[in-house]
């Protein structure tokens, strides 16, 4: 296994990582989240870069590198549910679109086709993170005792940008799902 994929495969350990410090009653456990979700970021960027730089590009990597993506990304969405910072609905929504176009993927593989990612959906994974980046930030503050719910600006901040930076990624997560199934729609017809 190449350091590429090592990197891949560490993310998930960070994932679980991730989820039990966003998750816990332990003393900085959500300033931990946000420093472990931000070094898996780290690790997703560092791992492209040597797969492409030193021709380490492999089928494992192909595949695991976006399938630990979608886990990293749908556990934080859902880990931020019960504190209140992404409703449940919005969660369901970017994990079912990540399910079906992974469906859709796998449709098109088994007719030899290969599906790439496409620019639109790399606007809504960078609109993903900085949504949750945004949760982190502000529940690592109150934890911190820099703000709170009391405090204007971080009552604002949840409140009111939270909920818009929550729309704006369900918008980007519906319009580039319908987008990418529309475009493979010739993957989805039955077969004659």
């Amino acid at each position: 296994m190449n350091w590429a994929n090592r990197l891949t495969v560490s993310r998930l350990a960070l994932t679980v990582l991730f989820v039990a410090s966003l998750n816990s009653n332990w003393i900085y456990g959500r300033t931990a989240a946000l420093l472990i979700f931000l070094l898996a970021g780290i690790t997703d960027f560092v791992d492209g870069e040597i797969a492409r730089r030193y021709g380490a590009v492999t089928n494992f990597g192909k595949l695991m590198d976006p399938l630990v993506d979608k886990i990293m990304m749908a556990a934080a969405l859902i880990s931020l549910v019960p504190l209140g910072g992404v409703p449940a609905w919005a969660a369901t929504t970017v994990v079912a679109r990540d399910f079906l176009i992974t469906g859709l993927r796998l449709m098109a593989t088994a007719r030899g086709q290969i599906l790439p990612a496409e620019r639109l959906g790399k606007h809504k994974t960078s609109w993903q993170i900085i949504t949750v980046i945004f949760f982190l930030v502000l529940l690592a503050a109150r934890e911190l005792k820099y703000a709170g719910p009391e405090t204007v600006w971080w009552s604002r901040a949840w409140n009111e940008a939270g909920p818009v930076l929550v729309w704006i990624t369900i918008a980007f997560t519906v319009y580039s799902g319908l987008r990418y199934a529309w475009r493979h729609r010739d993957v989805i017809a039955p077969d004659q």
